[in-house]
């Protein structure tokens, strides 16, 4: 499972208004369930903020 960290601070409005800080981890909890499309709107600017809010987080190997 894909992991994502916050990058700019944002209230959830599609998950009862959680609000995330930069540096949380998205989605909290870590093994809710979460729809690509929701995941593609937080990673670029196509949401309400206009700008890119979570990026994944890739595994050191």
């Amino acid at each position: 499972m894909k992991k994502y960290e916050v990058i700019h601070d944002f209230k959830d409005l599609q998950d009862k208004n959680k609000v995330y800080a930069k540096g949380d981890i998205f989605p909290s909890p870590a093994n809710k369930k979460v729809k690509a499309e929701r995941i593609k709107e937080l990673s670029s600017a196509e949401n309400k903020i206009g700008k890119q809010l979570i990026k994944e987080i890739k595994e050191q190997e």
